[in-house]
Parts: structure tokens; sequence; C-alpha cells
């Protein structure tokens, strides 16, 4: 059932979103200094391209640095990707079966704001944390 969730999403969100997160990536690794957010930024484009079965936990060991990270980050970046997932997320649930996947968008607008301190697993390993 998760494959073809994951491939119904790929079709109707998942790629753009991706492609959004994706040019964010290569935008924040022009600069040096911004390098963790395009690592960031493409750990999250996999993830957009397929959700289900995998959730975003946040890491035990962050702290001050991710929280500054993530300010920088909202300003630079989250804001329009979470946007993104917004508008895109209103869209699909207009259609009852676009709904679950309006609400995977509503998922991610949290993890597309402050990337930095989290990391991917798979569903079935989130309860370990």
């Amino acid at each position: 059932m998760r494959t073809l969730l994951n491939v119904i999403w790929l079709v109707l969100a998942g790629f753009w979103m991706a492609l959004g997160y994706v040019t964010a990536g290569i935008i924040c690794c022009i600069l040096i200094i911004t390098i963790p957010f395009g690592i960031a930024s493409f750990r999250i484009a996999v993830f957009a391209l397929w959700p289900f079965g995998r959730t975003a936990v946040p890491k035990r060991n962050a702290g001050v640095a991710s929280l500054l990270g993530n300010i920088i980050w909202i300003i630079v970046a989250g804001w329009w990707l979470a946007l993104g997932h917004l508008v895109t997320g209103v869209l699909l649930c207009i259609s009852i079966i676009g709904i679950p996947f309006g609400i995977a968008n509503f998922k991610l607008i949290p993890i597309s704001l402050m990337p930095l301190g989290h990391e991917i697993v798979s569903s079935d390993d989130s309860f370990a944390f």
C-alpha cells in the first residue's frame, strides 16, 4: 500500500515539491557557509519524493546551532517551501481522493520550516526514538 501511495504522491505533488527542495539545495550550496542548509534540503527532497512509510523525528543531540540555523533557514527558504506545501495540500484536499495526499503535505510543513535537528527514519523505527 505504501508503494501505491508513494507512486500516486510522486505524480500529484512529490516531484514538484522535491524539485523545489533541490533548487533550494543548489542555491544554498553556492556559498560555503550555507552548505549544511543545502545538505538538509537535499535530504528533505528525497523525503518529499517518498513520504509514506517514513517520518521525521527530532535528534536528541540537536542544540543551539540547529535552532539558529533553523531561524536562518526560515528566513531564506523555509517559508516559501512551507507555502508550497500549504497551497498544494489545500488543492489536493479539494477532491476526496486527494485528501490523504493533502494531509501528507500538511505533515511536511514543520520539517520544511525547521529541517535542522531532525532525521528521517522509517515509520516502523520511529517508536524507538
